[in-house]
């Protein structure tokens, strides 16, 4: 039986050198693209008929936009509506890559700290170009509330600035380590369930409970999937509220 770690190795599918560089189609590549084509299609579908009594297709993709709607709104201000496609396009991405890793002998892209850690550092960079737009050189005040003292910026400031570029780390860690550590869990306790019913016996029929955990453990993950998603889009909103806000 497969290890509970090799379902997070990246596999080359099309092999495509260029000088020193790899840019090989793999299976984390293909299901990155699974989840562009799969959220576009269930909303360019789900609103084609715009009816208004909305069928599940078209339920689905509006609580998907109203849910993310409502994060810009409450979390960023209505100065960061613009950047809803933005949020969205996140959210939506990192979404169907939890869920569709949780279908039997997928790839859960999200899995990967390179993978979860380009996108955190992209929000970083976003968050921080909107914010010297908006700003100018004022957006340094960020590190040092007004009125602070001169010996307790000394402290604060550093603070502030570690904080700051740790954003990227965070937000990106989160993500990766969850999947990661739910995607192992579930495999080792689905790795005793099938050892209890090859056993036979006494074994078999104690193997039946772990099949009943299993089942609990995948309602779980799936929750978590979706948990996920909306905790680094939540995120990514309230950086872009600092960013716009200065608070």
């Amino acid at each position: 039986m497969a290890g509970p770690l090799e379902q997070f190795e990246v596999k080359r599918l099309v092999s495509l050198p260029v000088g020193d560089f790899d840019l090989s189609f793999t299976n984390s590549a293909l299901f990155m693209v699974l989840a562009v084509l799969v959220s576009t299609g269930l909303l360019i579908f789900g609103m084609r008929g715009r009816a208004m009594v909305p069928g599940r297709l078209q339920s689905m993709a509006e609580m998907l936009y109203e849910l993310v709607s409502d994060m810009v709104r409450e979390n960023a201000g209505p100065q960061a509506r613009k950047y809803f496609p933005l949020i969205f396009s996140l959210f939506v991405f990192v979404l169907f890559g939890n869920v569709l890793g949780l279908v039997p002998y997928s790839f859960t892209f999200t899995s990967h700290i390179i993978v979860t850690f380009v996108m955190a550092l992209f929000v970083f960079l976003v968050v921080t170009v909107v914010a010297f737009a908006r700003h100018g050189m004022h957006f340094f005040h960020f590190f040092l509330p007004h009125g602070t003292p001169f010996l307790v910026a000394l402290l604060i400031v550093p603070i502030e600035v570690i904080s700051y570029f740790l954003r990227p780390i965070s937000l990106s860690v989160r993500l990766f380590a969850n999947m990661l550590a739910g995607h192992t869990m579930m495999k080792v306790f689905a790795g005793f369930t099938v050892s209890l019913l090859a056993a036979g016996g006494a074994g078999a029929a104690i193997g039946i409970l772990p099949v009943l955990l299993n089942v609990a453990m995948f309602a779980l993950e799936f929750l978590v999937a979706g948990i996920q998603a909306y905790v680094f889009a939540l995120l990514s909103c309230v950086y872009l509220r600092d960013a716009l806000e200065m608070h």
